[in-house]
């Protein structure tokens, strides 16, 4: 195996919603009175919603900046590279890294829709979640056929809904959910309630896998406002591990052998002392907390269930025997701060070969494994021939992509004094001056 014979899909993309996504979804009436719209303010561009004011932060779509500039620039569509919010563009920035396929995440309804989740119109709600998915089914995976892998989003609140939703999209060829890693951080029922029974069962009859990104539900607190920003950042990823012990002790689980769970950007390398801790948790308290795996173990249900994955994580791969390398599949992240764009492949082989995984075993981590689990196949539409890195660079080549950084300007260097070290406290008043989404 060498570079540019691997095969890579990402399990874990983003996409900057362009301005007119509604326009062919909704009537002009619904356009004029419940879709969400672009505005510009100050120079800024925000989504406006019912009452909210969402800004497309800039650390949602830094791909191509010096790293000097990342922060919370850019906050106009003009300053962004057009891959973002693009999808001809997309493909080629994606033909650029050697990425054949990719599941991209919504930005300004927040990962798992939650903007649309707490809406005071519910029945306006459920009527824009279904004009976004259309466009995200039809539009943004449905353009390039192989290379995005559909994303739905789903109106909670509701159990019909819910189902009726998940059977709608999938009609439309959608095998994927985007969902609250911890929907009672929103207000809503925890996973153990009767409320999403019949979302568990109309997922696993239809082979949907559940995304729960990091960020949805639980999220590490800031220390301080003192603290470094970094120690947010750093301990991010894992904080999915206290959702992936709620879902864990799901008794829900034991009725579904094909229901999957993927802990989108969450990283790998936690795994192996979290199933060892769940191990002994069993044994040594089971007696009294009544646990019920039934005739399972914790650890043969995080297998047959719950799926990973991994930007940068040798020490993930380095366990993958622990973890199940059958579980464990690669993101690039694009356009966030993490992604290693346009270098992705380099970045992504060096894990692979300072591991030392065999030929095999970087076909099941790079592609095989998201072919198998979100059942979609883009080497069966494309040809093997075409979708390599090799393959998909020299196509980028030849149609003149630029990957060349490109300074952004505008004001990333005035917001803070940048010689010093950002601190949790900074970066929040930037959030909530910005527009945040809603929590």
């Amino acid at each position: 195996m060498n570079l540019e014979d691997m095969i890579l899909i990402s399990v874990d993309d983003h996409v900057v919603e362009p301005p007119e996504m509604f326009d062919n979804h909704m009537t002009q009436k619904e356009l004029e009175t419940i879709a969400p719209r672009l505005v510009e303010e100050d120079g800024k561009n925000f989504w406006l919603y019912e009452s909210h004011k969402i800004g497309n932060m800039g650390l949602n779509a830094v791909v191509g900046r010096p790293k000097e500039e990342y922060g919370m620039e850019p906050l106009r569509y003009e300053d962004m590279r057009k891959g973002v919010y693009s999808i001809d563009e997309r493909i080629g920035d994606m033909d650029a890294n050697g990425i054949l396929s990719s599941i991209c995440f919504p930005t300004f309804p927040t990962f798992a829709g939650n903007l649309f989740h707490q809406s005071k119109d519910k029945k306006a709600a459920k009527r824009v979640i279904e004009a976004y998915n259309d466009w995200h089914i039809d539009e943004w995976a449905g353009t390039h056929p192989g290379r995005i892998i559909p994303l739905a989003l789903l109106p909670i609140w509701d159990s019909e809904l819910m189902v009726n939703e998940v059977k709608r999209v999938v009609a439309k060829g959608c095998k994927a959910i985007s969902f609250p890693d911890n929907p009672t951080f929103h207000g809503f029922p925890s996973i153990h309630n009767a409320h999403w029974d019949k979302l568990w069962e109309v997922c696993a009859e239809n082979d949907v896998v559940i995304n729960c990104h990091i960020g949805t539900g639980a999220q590490p607190p800031h220390s301080s406002p003192e603290t470094p920003i970094d120690a947010w950042i750093a301990a991010f990823p894992m904080s999915i591990a206290n959702s992936a012990a709620d879902w864990l002790y799901g008794e829900f689980l034991l009725k579904y052998d094909n229901l999957k769970i993927s802990l989108t950007e969450g990283g790998v390398g936690w795994v192996p002392y979290f199933l060892e801790r769940a191990e002994f948790t069993l044994d040594h308290h089971g007696p009294w907390t009544k646990s019920n795996f039934g005739d399972k173990r914790p650890t043969e249900l995080f297998r047959e269930h719950f799926l990973t994955c991994f930007i940068e994580d040798e020490s993930g791969l380095r366990n993958r025997d622990q973890v199940g390398i059958e579980n464990i599949m690669f993101e690039c992240d694009y356009p966030h701060s993490d992604s290693t764009w346009p270098v992705t492949p380099e970045n992504t082989f060096r894990q692979l070969d300072n591991v030392g995984l065999s030929d095999e075993e970087i076909d099941t981590v790079t592609h095989l494994n998201a072919i198998k689990h979100f059942n979609y196949d883009p080497i069966a539409i494309l040809g093997r021939e075409n979708c390599t890195v090799g393959a998909l660079r020299e196509k980028a080549r030849q149609a003149g992509v630029d990957t060349r950084e490109k300074s952004g300007g505008g004001n990333a260097a005035k917001i803070t004094d940048r010689s010093g070290r950002m601190t949790s406290g900074e970066v929040q008043k930037l959030f909530a001056g910005e527009g945040a989404a809603v929590d």
